[in-house]
């Protein structure tokens, strides 16, 4: 089975083009289903087994199957998503082999997040492989594959520093805030949706204690239960736009396909906060506040890539653990091959298996029958041992005897190591017998 990734990332594509290719949770069983009826309606023969991992800052899908699945990916993700083949290629990444599974250890690792060493993409990385499990999708090799992953990940983070020094998500958007508002005491927040991203965030702002705090979510029940930690206010996503003008902060992750904030609605606020600025962060992909919002005077808004510049202060002195995680990650990477080889050995092992138990039985039957005729029992065994002899040595005979020199020599090589090994010759069988 070859291993294959292909996808985008922060490094690779704009925010615009990551929220055209971004699939909802939603939506990722279906997509699966899709996808694995596109690539065996090919020319493709055996099992195709995949994965998709959807995030703010990627979008990846992970196979395996028995030829290169790699431009067949790209042609179906062109296809589902409606984006130009050519400028998805453009800002694709296509992996195979140990390339494919360096890239799975690094990103569960945090080692290719914006934010390096953010422990999220891990459970992330788990989720998707969930969904891709309970669809069908998810066959052993891949599994092996995510199963080492997650292992590796863990090694990396208990034996490095890699996120002891890393700037959260989270934490940046905290530090957004307070560029524009010294101190967020007198600052009152909105937190629209309810999901991981948002409680992180909702952490780190409770801790410097705002005024208020108020979540809005699609699902009231849910937003209730998250505004109940950190004793904020829950609101229907419907009253945003009437209460829109209150916040200084707005924080926004959601999975809607559509804008939750537009230009008319920001504007609206703008005037009735009289022009008293308000920080956005839309952490969402896509995204959940319309760009145009950006060119409001009194608006700063935010998105992923703008956090950026804010999470790379510490790379310095996260460099010594970058490379320490980097040598755990390529000694892993030449195991899981090791076993990616030996697996694609053992079909032809059990074909041999097979056939040496094939022989054992006609050469053993043989030998009943000549010992039913009264034949003396070492006559008996000497044509077993000859028969048997015979059987597995013809092959390597006709191989040596027929064929053009250069192949000769090739298989003069594997039969002297296969059969004339001294540490598996009959002789060393007979001192072990005798001792």
């Amino acid at each position: 089975m070859l291993l294959a990734a292909i996808g985008l990332n922060h490094q690779t594509a704009p925010v615009g083009v990551r929220e055209r290719l971004a699939f909802s949770a939603d939506t990722l069983v279906d997509a699966l289903q899709r996808l694995r009826v596109n690539m065996l309606g090919g020319r493709r023969t055996g099992p195709i087994e995949a994965a998709i991992l959807s995030t703010c800052n990627r979008t990846e899908i992970y196979c395996a199957a028995e030829s290169d699945p790699r431009d067949a990916l790209l042609h179906w993700l062109s296809t589902e998503r409606q984006v130009q083949l050519d400028d998805l290629a453009g800002h694709s990444y296509r992996l195979v082999q140990d390339g494919a599974v360096r890239h799975a250890f690094r990103v569960a690792s945090g080692l290719d997040s914006m934010v390096l060493g953010e422990p999220q993409i891990l459970g992330q990385m788990k989720e998707a492989v969930r969904v891709a499990s309970d669809s069908g999708a998810l066959g052993s090799t891949l599994n092996q594959m995510f199963q080492r992953t997650f292992s590796v990940a863990k090694e990396v983070r208990t034996h490095t520093e890699i996120g002891a020094h890393s700037v959260s998500m989270a934490a940046a958007s905290v530090h957004l805030a307070q560029t524009v508002f010294e101190s967020l005491h007198d600052c009152r927040v909105l937190f629209i949706g309810a999901g991981d991203m948002i409680e992180l965030v909702a952490t780190h702002f409770a801790a410097q204690q705002p005024k208020s705090m108020v979540i809005a979510n699609r699902t009231v029940e849910r937003g209730v239960r998250l505004a109940q930690r950190f004793g904020a206010e829950a609101i229907r996503l419907s009253d945003v736009p009437q209460r829109l003008a209150e916040f200084d902060v707005v924080v926004t992750s959601t999975a809607s396909t559509l804008p939750i904030i537009g230009l008319g609605a920001a504007e609206r606020s703008i005037k009735q906060r009289r022009h008293k600025p308000m920080v956005m962060v839309d952490l969402a992909v896509p995204r959940d506040i319309e760009p145009e919002v950006a060119q409001l005077r009194d608006v700063y808004l935010y998105s992923v890539d703008d956090l950026s510049a804010l999470v790379r202060s510490n790379t310095e002195k996260r460099q010594a653990a970058v490379e320490q995680a980097e040598a755990i990650i390529e000694n892993r990477v030449h195991g899981f091959l090791e076993w990616l080889d030996q697996r694609s050995q053992v079909p032809l092992i059990q074909r041999l298996q097979t056939q040496s138990e094939q022989w054992q039985m006609h050469e053993v039957e043989r030998a009943r029958r000549l010992l039913a005729r009264g034949e003396p029992p070492e006559a008996v065994l000497d044509a077993l041992a000859r028969g048997l002899s015979h059987k597995f040595l013809h092959g390597a005979f006709t191989a040596l005897h027929h064929g053009d020199p250069s192949h000769r020599e090739m298989v003069a090589q594997a039969v002297e190591r296969v059969f004339l090994c001294p540490h598996r010759g009959i002789s060393d069988s007979s001192s072990d017998t005798q001792s």
